[in-house]
């Protein structure tokens, strides 16, 4: 049988991260984590490019102009949506969901999607620093499996 092992070596990865500013306080947490989580697997500080967008309806044209460009070997997508009164927060999660998954699908590039969809504001907090953390574990691990096939 030949598996393939798990490899969370960041060195020499260039890695692309898309940083929703909406709910910016979460946002800040998930990239904190995120990029301390990545410079622990190896992924040098200037390997790293952090594009920030206005909210999670446009971290998908950002990721997938990202791919395109042909100089990461994985992206992230970071930031948080919080249930409220209406259902925009439905669009939006399910929206922005369906556009990651859509970037990494048609350019072959893994997105490690973490955009948290939670009911409350403490919920996202109590996630942001774990979330963020495994979306550079996501990222290094499949941007390592991609390239073992």
């Amino acid at each position: 049988m030949d598996k393939i092992q798990i490899n969370l070596d960041g060195a020499g990865k260039k890695v692309g991260v898309v940083l929703s500013r909406f709910n910016s306080n979460i946002g800040d947490g998930l990239l904190t984590a995120c990029y301390a989580e990545l410079l622990k697997l190896g992924v040098a500080a200037e390997d790293i490019r952090i594009a920030t967008v206005p909210g999670a309806l446009e971290t998908p044209l950002i990721l997938q102009h990202m791919a395109l460009s042909e100089r990461f070997d994985a992206l992230i997508a970071l930031g948080a949506i919080i249930r409220g009164e209406t259902y925009h927060f439905e669009v939006v999660a399910n929206e922005s969901a369906r556009g990651i998954s859509e970037v990494q699908l048609n350019t072959g590039v893994p997105v490690a999607n973490a955009v948290l969809t939670t009911e409350d504001d403490d919920q996202a907090l109590a996630r942001m620093h774990i979330k963020g953390a495994e979306a550079a574990q996501v990222a290094i691990e499949m941007a390592n499996l991609v390239r073992a096939l």
